[in-house]
């Protein structure tokens, strides 16, 4: 199944976030891509993800780079990120043309990886905050999200104080998807111009891999985005 939000739902544009249901543990998501989308395997990029704060723009090479970010304005080009609980985030800017994926664990979501990313597409491409639709895909919430006290801090010097973590006793809980939102929000991203899934990975595992229900052995679902 293909979730399309409806922020980003452009006659020119392939947006989505796959479910368990599209990928099998050892399929090969470029050829299952390939298929349901009836694309070339060589217009899929996906990068390699290692919850770094790196984002990469997309020109004429395609050689798949460590980054948990890219942008482009190439058209013919499907982009993505891949998780099982971190948050994929989609990003189109209408009026330029650009378009982004980005992968925000909670390492990414301290090292402010949206932000980045949307400094890129300005830096780069000239898109301004108010012309970007942002996506934020389904992704443990804060329900089944327990973390440490560090890693709550983490996140919050790079997010400021919000309603995504609560305390419980000695336990933290934190929602990503939550704290991404309000960095984009930071960044100057008009709220009626950002999508969020509801949905919990951790509590939907017949409609998601979720890495901490399974034990650390998910498969992976993503999002993805291109222009054509």
């Amino acid at each position: 199944m293909l979730i399309q939000p409806d922020n980003t739902a452009f006659s020119y544009v392939r947006a989505f976030f796959s479910t368990r249901s599209i990928l099998k543990n050892n399929d090969n998501i470029r050829d299952v891509l390939a298929g349901e989308l009836n694309i070339a395997i060589n217009e899929i990029y996906l990068p390699i993800q290692k919850h770094t704060n790196n984002v990469h723009i997309l020109d004429t090479d395609h050689i798949p780079v460590i980054a948990d970010a890219v942008i482009t304005k190439k058209r013919h080009i499907l982009i993505g990120v891949m998780v099982a609980d971190c948050v994929p985030i989609l990003l189109y800017d209408n009026v330029r043309g650009v378009i982004g994926a980005v992968h925000a664990g909670w390492r990414g979501t301290a090292k402010q990886i949206l932000m980045e990313t949307l400094s890129s597409m300005q830096n780069r491409f000239g898109s301004v905050s108010e012309d970007i639709a942002v996506a934020i895909g389904p992704s443990i919430r804060q329900c089944s999200y327990e973390v440490d006290e560090d890693v709550r801090n983490a996140v919050m010097e790079a997010t400021g104080e919000g309603n995504y973590y609560s305390v419980k006793g000695n336990k933290y809980f934190i929602d990503l998807s939550d704290a991404n939102r309000i960095q984009a929000l930071i960044m100057g991203i008009l709220p009626q111009n950002i999508w969020q899934s509801e949905e919990c990975t951790f509590c939907n595992p017949d409609r998601y891999y979720s890495y901490r229900y399974s034990g650390g052995s998910a498969g992976r679902q993503g999002g993805f985005i291109g222009m054509w």
